[in-house]
């Protein structure tokens, strides 16, 4: 399980952090990405050495990093909040989204330094330990950044005024702006309940499972049924479909693993989580995810929205009108 677990982390160090970051902010983040394989060198490295003072200051040397995307939430979770016109304390899904993938790399960090330490943080077994390191690179990080992507695309910006008669296309962003907001506070929601569990008991975690995997189920629909008819292309959409497809299994494995834990009924052990649903999870929906909306975001500045792209594609000729709603598919506020 060891050599599986340090590949999968590898790949979330040196590929799936810096290939988010230009898709959080490429103006503010950019420079940030472009460092990052030098300053995830150290985290990688510490994975393959024994436990001990080397392995230590290599893995602080990441955790360092780590936080400085941490420390980026205050000030970014101050501009989300400003803007809100009437006034109030409110913040968008997309961004909360983003504001979770931001401070859950830092979680990974500490749990690594702590690992290669020897030593037991909060109690915690060093497996588990060791395992909290992919879990919040992919679960907190890539899954939460997803779900912002996806609620941005699918509901939370798309322009929903169609022209008369369209009826069905009203109803269906209706129906898909409902489900992306829930996806953008469902998933932060669901990882921050999965951590809490940790320190309360595997009864809470079970909730956070829950409540995670209902986050990712919206994903994976909404990729499936709003985003991927749009793609430009096959490729972009075979990346968009497994995913979406990968996501449906894997996360099914997680519920299965959670309310063993709380029930005591038969479920996976660790090492078998880790060759399923880790695996898929790092290879099926995040490389895969990453890579498509790369694909995505790099199509012209003129290029429509996805989710006015499948309207128009689906409406009467009669219907179609303009579209004024393009713009780069980042999650940027």
């Amino acid at each position: 399980m060891t050599v599986l677990v340090n590949l999968i982390v590898t790949l979330g160090m040196f590929y799936v952090v810096p290939a988010g970051l230009r898709l959080i902010d490429p103006a503010r983040l950019g420079r940030t990405a472009r460092l990052w394989p030098l300053l995830a060198a150290p985290g990688a490295v510490c994975l393959w050495l024994p436990r001990g003072a080397p392995a230590t200051a290599l893995a602080a040397l990441y955790a360092a990093a780590t936080l400085t995307l941490a420390a980026r939430v205050p000030a970014r979770l101050r501009r989300a909040l400003a803007r809100t016109p009437s006034g109030r304390m409110h913040l968008a899904p997309a961004e909360a989204a983003v504001l979770t993938a931001l401070a859950a790399p830092s979680v990974a960090g500490l749990a690594l330094v702590s690992e290669r330490a020897g030593y037991r943080l909060f109690g915690f077994d060093l497996d588990i330990l060791a395992l909290t390191v992919p879990h919040f690179h992919f679960a907190g990080f890539t899954a939460a950044l997803v779900a912002g992507l996806v609620c941005r695309a699918a509901g939370g910006g798309a322009d929903r005024n169609t022209a008369d008669g369209d009826g069905d296309a009203v109803r269906r962003d209706t129906s898909a702006g409902a489900l992306a907001r829930w996806a953008g506070y469902s998933v932060p929601a669901g990882t921050l309940l999965v951590l809490l569990g940790y320190f309360v008991d595997d009864w809470a975690e079970l909730v956070g499972a829950v409540t995670l995997t209902g986050g990712m189920w919206a994903v994976a629909l909404l990729t499936w049924r709003d985003i991927r008819p749009a793609a430009r292309d096959r490729t972009t959409g075979a990346l968009l479909a497994t995913s979406a497809a990968v996501l449906v299994a894997t996360m099914l494995l997680a519920l299965w693993w959670a309310l063993g834990e709380a029930t005591g009924i038969t479920h996976p052990t660790l090492t078998w989580m880790a060759a399923t649903h880790g695996l898929g999870n790092s290879l099926g929906f995040a490389l895969c995810s990453l890579l498509a909306w790369r694909r995505l975001t790099a199509a012209p500045a003129t290029a429509h929205h996805p989710a006015t792209a499948r309207r128009r594609a689906t409406a009467p000729a009669r219907t179609t009108r303009p579209d004024h709603t393009a713009r780069t598919e980042t999650v940027t506020p």
